[in-house]
């Protein structure tokens, strides 16, 4: 009984598409499969493209993110000239001093991310003035500075940059989670119209159908009235009811077309030239196979795989890193330092008699590669260690922090639970409507066989006498509405699989 009642579904829709696929579609006709439409929508829906977007920037936030812990390299080149008037006769030169310097330096930086920072700074100098105390004109100098610095408490596993690399991260991981429940929705949505369409032209033909029906009821109640058996205002019933039947066609023409943009806005190119022009029909019929629905085993999958579950378990992890941030800033701030320096000195140096300051009796030249040579030699060492500890005294701002982000990571976990709740709800909500809407289909081919039968019942009856066209037209109208029931608990139960397999993946909006 079964098949024969699946056999019956299909010839229902089987005059609409099927004929249609017997004959080669007109050059402005695309005949697709559900699964192309759906493989096509995923390369030409914008909703899609909007999505995919989100993932790069996301990579962006991530890497401007990790570029605090690229080095910066710093350099200075500087010239400079001076000339002072002299007030004393201890300036060293007549009325005017003179000074010039042409200085240049280079540096390197960076954060670590382990916490710490280092700094690396060669300078040089070439330095002329006509001071008499001066023993160096021009004077050379270079001098290397190296200095690291490294949080012990505060900082040490964690700190602002290393929280925002975190962060950025679980939002890169949640852009693609949010990518697959767009493309899951979209793919929803397709299968939705591409069943709804097919829907329209199969209830559009079974309009049309109807309407031969009354057309045919018309021609033969006028063929009464000519040979005298029916008087002549029986056929203002049988046109009135062909012109109520020619409405239902037009409006469901009209569903077919509202249909159809639904599919073609989810599923073409909006670019393309012809984007309006053509029609679409679909290549398969709407299918009645029975699926087994087990909703323990969905339930397992939707709290495993549910895209908004797992947005809110990014979350959860987004504040754990939060969490993590402001525990660590309520520790003292404990910086250990070290700075290290080599001092490099040459230049014209002058040789001096006796007294004060002593006539110049000569001078030796010491190179800049002589100054280089002591510097790189270590002859001139200074260095400094140092461990700075600061802490607040009173209410510690951090620590009134860390309270509020251990409440917002409680209140989190119970909206996670919740929201497992309602998925487990919802899953067992679309398994229900999947076993329902099966058990309709049952029902409404029942209804559409006793409705034929019906129909043939009343149409024998009026040919014997014993009926009038009024329930004629009542039987032909109920088996419309009855093959247009069928129709409807078909596609009810394909977009009832198709939530149900969908509402295990993203939230059905």
């Amino acid at each position: 009984m079964t098949l024969l009642r699946i056999g019956c579904v299909m010839a229902l829709v089987l005059s609409v598409i099927v004929s249609a696929a017997a004959q080669a579609p007109s050059p402005d006709v695309r005949r697709v499969t559900v699964e192309e439409a759906v493989r096509m929508a995923l390369e030409n829906n914008l909703g899609i493209h909007v999505a995919r977007v989100e993932p790069q920037l996301q990579d962006l936030n991530v890497a401007q993110a990790r570029a605090s812990w690229s080095p910066t390299f710093t350099s200075t080149l500087q010239s400079a000239s001076a000339d002072s008037p002299n007030n004393s006769f201890l300036s060293g030169a007549g009325t005017t001093t003179s000074d010039a310097r042409i200085n240049g330096n280079f540096g390197l930086a960076q954060t670590l991310p382990w916490g710490g920072s280092y700094s690396v700074g060669w300078d040089s100098l070439r330095s002329t003035t006509n001071n008499v105390f001066s023993n160096f004109s021009p004077q050379l100098r270079s001098s290397l500075a190296l200095s690291y610095r490294q949080p012990l408490l505060r900082g040490f596993s964690i700190d602002t940059a290393r929280q925002q690399v975190l962060v950025s991260e679980k939002n890169r991981e949640i852009a693609d989670v949010s990518l697959r429940e767009t493309i899951a929705l979209t793919s929803r949505a397709v299968r939705h119209a591409y069943w709804d369409l097919a829907f329209a032209i199969a209830s559009l033909d079974v309009q049309r159908q109807s309407l031969d029906l009354a057309a045919e009821s018309l021609r033969n109640t006028r063929a009464r009235i000519e040979i005298g058996t029916t008087a002549p205002i029986d056929s203002i019933e049988a046109e009135a009811e062909v012109a109520l039947r020619e409405e239902s066609v037009v409006l469901a023409e009209a569903q077919v077309s509202t249909a159809e943009d639904a599919l073609r806005t989810l599923v073409y190119d909006p670019s393309a030239v012809d984007f309006w022009a053509f029609r679409i029909e679909p290549a398969d019929l709407p299918p009645f196979m029975p699926a087994a629905i087990d909703v323990e085993a969905a339930m397992r999958t939707a709290l495993e795989r549910r895209s908004d579950l797992q947005q809110s378990r990014k979350g959860l992890e987004t504040q754990d890193v939060n969490m993590r941030y402001a525990r660590n800033q309520s520790l003292p701030d404990v910086t250990a330092s070290f700075d290290y320096g080599l001092t490099g000195l040459g230049g014209t140096q002058f040789l001096r008699g006796q007294g004060f300051p002593g006539p110049i009796i000569g001078e030796t030249q010491r190179s800049f590669a002589t100054v280089l040579g002591d510097l790189f030699a270590n002859d001139f060492p200074s260095w400094t260690a140092s461990l700075n500890v600061s802490y607040p005294i009173g209410t510690n701002p951090q620590e009134v922090a860390l309270a509020r982000t251990r409440l917002e990571y409680s209140q989190q976990q119970t909206q996670l639970q919740n929201a497992e709740l309602q998925v487990a709800a919802q899953v067992r909500e679309a398994g229900r409507q999947a076993l329902t809407n099966q058990r309709r289909v049952d029902t409404t081919a029942v209804s559409r066989e006793l409705s034929e039968r019906r129909l043939e019942a009343e149409e024998r009856k009026l040919a014997a006498g014993t009926s009038t066209s009024f329930f004629v037209f009542q039987a032909q109208r109920d088996l419309a509405q009855a093959r247009n029931n069928e129709l409807r608990a078909i596609i009810d139960y394909q977009r009832s699989i198709v939530d149900f397999e969908t509402v295990q993946e993203a939230p059905l909006r």
